[in-house]
């Protein structure tokens, strides 16, 4: 048998203005999938801090003790009602508000002068793995700002230097209530359709690894 490939969930804790993160329910819940098509993938997950300091420190740490083909993240737009699929990273960070350390960013930008990084175009495809759920998603060219866009550039780094062969960012709103059921014309999407939507993803990013991973290198 082929050795399992190999997946990385990752969400945030809580940060200034958001006391509860969404993401955290949600990885715990895809990290729990039991599907046949996962019977040969390994998933790891992990909650990252909301400070610059702990993504520099942790995201090495856990791509070389995971090892995984492909890193699916999760991040809160709290003002955002839908879901959003990165395609880039730029190079740029707020100094405005404090990490959860009440650490501000001195500068402006990440790596000097470079360019905005694109994820690839791969994120076409969870784009519509997660618009046949039902769910409202949409592709995204700008993560922001703060830790979610910090994280997705160091991630996109990795990928270039050799690390995993995907990775993608996915920002994700308020959710309704817990229990409550989801209406028509209702303002925020429910625990269960997201985890709909981030399964579909899932399984999306598992089928391109896979495929990835039998592309030779050139």
């Amino acid at each position: 048998m082929s050795e399992k490939l190999r997946v990385l969930l990752t969400g945030f804790g809580p940060f200034p203005g958001a006391p509860y993160n969404p993401t955290q329910p949600l990885v715990a819940r895809l990290a729990q999938l039991r599907r046949p098509a996962l019977d040969n993938v390994a998933i790891a997950s992990h909650i990252f801090p909301v400070t610059y300091a702990a993504v520099d420190r942790q995201l090495p740490d856990v791509l070389t003790k995971v090892k995984p083909d492909a890193l699916l993240m999760f991040g809160l737009a709290a003002r955002t009602p839908y879901l959003r699929i990165e395609t880039r990273a730029r190079n740029a960070v707020t100094m405005l508000w404090p990490d959860a350390a009440n650490t501000r960013s001195s500068k402006r930008g990440i790596a000097g002068h470079a360019d905005a990084m694109m994820f690839g175009p791969h994120t076409a495809r969870l784009l519509r793995a997660a618009r046949l759920t039902g769910i409202d998603a949409r592709s995204s060219r700008d993560a922001g700002a703060y830790l979610c866009n910090y994280l997705s550039w160091r991630a996109i780094e990795n990928v270039r230097a050799g690390g995993p062969r995907l990775a993608a960012f996915i920002h994700i709103p308020l959710l309704a209530r817990s229990g409550a059921v989801r209406r028509k014309g209702a303002a925020r999407i429910t625990l269960d359709e997201l985890v709909d939507a981030g399964e579909a993803m899932l399984m999306e990013m598992v089928r391109l690894a896979r495929k990835e991973r039998n592309t030779p290198v050139s």
